[in-house]
């Protein structure tokens, strides 16, 4: 039992590690500030990463770290998809962040995220062959009925 806690815990690190959006929860409607984590967990360095902004997200606000670029790809006025490009050598991360409003229906916003290398391989940590990662997903809450 012990061990099998102990092999659990080693896999902890490793899961939470991938490119992802927080917060991981939201409201219908809002503005919020999300936050885009992107280590580079394994021996090659990322070199650029990839977000597209679902049908209904309102992209207001960019911010990347100081140092790094980063471009968007519009389709009229809506912002679509922004992409970090950096320099983040193994065993280290950078956060980018933007604010955006939220769809106003719907339970949940599935970020697509794509992770580029030095070495010319993409990992998609959206889908998978289980469906959606957890780190791609913004679970969305109704907003309280108003008062009168």
């Amino acid at each position: 039992m012990a061990l099998a806690a102990l092999a659990w815990l080693a896999t902890v690190p490793a899961v939470s590690a991938h490119v992802s959006v927080t917060p991981r929860e939201s409201m219908q409607g809002a503005t919020e500030k999300y936050t885009i984590r992107i280590p580079t967990e394994g021996k090659v360095a990322t070199t650029s990463a990839e977000i597209e902004f679902p049908e209904g997200v309102i992209v207001e606000v960019v911010q990347a770290p100081v140092g790094w670029t980063y471009t968007v790809k519009r389709m009229d006025d809506r912002i679509v998809s922004l992409t970090v490009t950096a320099n983040v050598k193994p065993g280290e991360f950078i956060e980018a962040a933007f604010v955006a409003r939220n769809p106003r229906q719907g339970s949940e916003i599935v970020w697509t995220l794509r992770q580029r290398f030095a070495d010319g391989s993409v990992s998609d940590w959206t889908k998978g062959p289980r469906g959606t990662y957890p780190t791609a997903v913004t679970r969305l809450t109704p907003r309280p009925a108003e008062t009168r």
